[in-house]
């Protein structure tokens, strides 16, 4: 495999930063992840945290060198985060859980193909059109879809999700792919506080125009002009896709053809979790739910009983 790739985050006028994002490879595979923390819900930067942890692990794990099965991974990864985060809150006694947003993209073998939970996009630029974009799991996008092109009314706000990780409900997500990749190409991951300030127009312009060296900073501090004093978190992890014969030792140029087998590269910090994590299941899942429903009930019933 032979890309180029730029990252960036940036907190803008929050008090904190809850998005993450990271990319990791083996000599055959690779897997670009962004996950944004939730706000009005705690944490929201531990449940992103937790979520990338947990899908990179399992992409160690998995890709030897090549994941076998990239939609059953992506399906088995989304939930095992998911579960992960509900634990952490069981293990806190929280009353309310942390929450994220994911999107996560693994190329492999010249294609791409991804997953995706919440609002967190994707977009996948060819020769200055785009090719292919996320839908959001919001209610506006939801009710955009069902209007089929007609105008919708006023005062809808299209960052209320209907789902996301954390969720004491078993999250919603969508698979695309495979599809694949071309010289060229620019995929990009990139959380609300980018595309929410920048019109699809705006950022297809961007990346069909300049590299990714450049593009992404270039829309992350244009992101942060228009949104002012009020910018969320930016942030953005983008990819060119570079063919044998078209591959230039760019900024951020990156070829995997000489790492050897088991050899494992990350950007992550912290990556690995604790090998007692359990296998997935869909029981599993439910009992985790549960739990922390009846933790919530417990605790609220206590402070009810104290008051």
């Amino acid at each position: 495999m032979k890309f180029s790739v730029f990252q960036v985050s940036r907190k803008g006028g929050r008090a904190k930063n809850e998005d993450r994002m990271g990319y990791c490879y083996t000599r055959a595979s690779g897997i670009f992840l962004l996950a944004d923390g939730m706000g009005g819900h705690p944490q929201g930067e531990v449940a992103a945290q937790l979520a990338l942890q947990t899908v990179s692990a399992l992409f160690q794990k998995e890709a030897q060198p090549k994941v076998v099965d990239i939609a059953a991974f992506l399906t088995s990864a989304v939930l095992t985060a998911h579960r992960q985060i509900l634990h952490f809150a069981i293990a806190k006694g929280m009353l309310d859980t942390p929450r994220t947003t994911l999107v996560a993209a693994i190329v492999q073998a010249g294609a791409v193909t991804w997953v995706h939970c919440g609002d967190s996009r994707l977009y996948l630029v060819r020769q200055g059109e785009l090719l292919a974009r996320t839908r959001d799991h919001s209610f506006f996008e939801q009710r955009r879809a069902a209007a089929m092109g007609a105008k919708l009314p006023d005062g809808i706000n299209r960052n209320i999700l209907f789902t996301c990780l954390g969720s004491p409900t078993k999250p919603v997500f969508d698979i695309t792919g495979p599809i694949a990749l071309q010289q060229g190409d620019r995929l990009m991951l990139c959380s609300d506080g980018l595309w929410d300030s920048l019109s699809d127009e705006d950022i297809i312009y961007h990346l069909g125009q300049k590299p990714v060296s450049e593009a992404v900073p270039a829309m992350v501090e244009k992101a942060l002009r228009k949104a002012g004093d009020a910018s969320d978190n930016v942030t953005c992890i983008a990819l060119e896709w570079e063919t044998p014969d078209g591959f230039e030792s760019t900024k951020g140029g990156v070829s995997t053809e000489t790492i050897i087998d088991g050899f494992f590269a990350s950007t992550f910090q912290g990556d690995g979790l604790d090998s007692t994590m359990e296998d997935l299941d869909d029981a599993a899942i439910e009992r985790s739910i549960a739990e922390i429903n009846d933790a919530i009930r417990r605790t609220a019933a206590k402070k009810a009983d104290a008051g």
